[in-house]
């Protein structure tokens, strides 16, 4: 199953500079694990594999949120990361 991943300009240095990857899996949790498998050096869980909480998961431009990592996605479907940015 192919799934493309936008990803931020702000991860391009970690990924050899693409701006769209494609993965296997059947949830979003396993498509990112491919991810990463790919590119060590991109960082997208904690220590506890838990997605950091300053990333947006969005499938097929809709929130993932909140149960992001068990969301199924199916083959065509494309995944976007988001860097969530705050502060005032």
């Amino acid at each position: 199953m192919s799934i493309k991943i936008d990803l931020s300009y702000l991860s391009q240095p970690y990924n050899n500079n693409m701006e769209v990857v494609e993965v296997n899996g059947s949830t979003v949790g396993e498509c990112l694990k491919h991810l990463v498998e790919q590119f060590p050096k991109l960082k997208l869980f904690n220590k506890d594999g838990k997605l950091l909480p300053y990333l947006g998961i969005y499938v097929n431009g809709e929130s993932a949120y909140p149960k992001q990592l068990d969301k199924p996605v199916k083959d065509g479907d494309e995944l976007s990361i988001i860097l969530m940015v705050g502060g005032g």
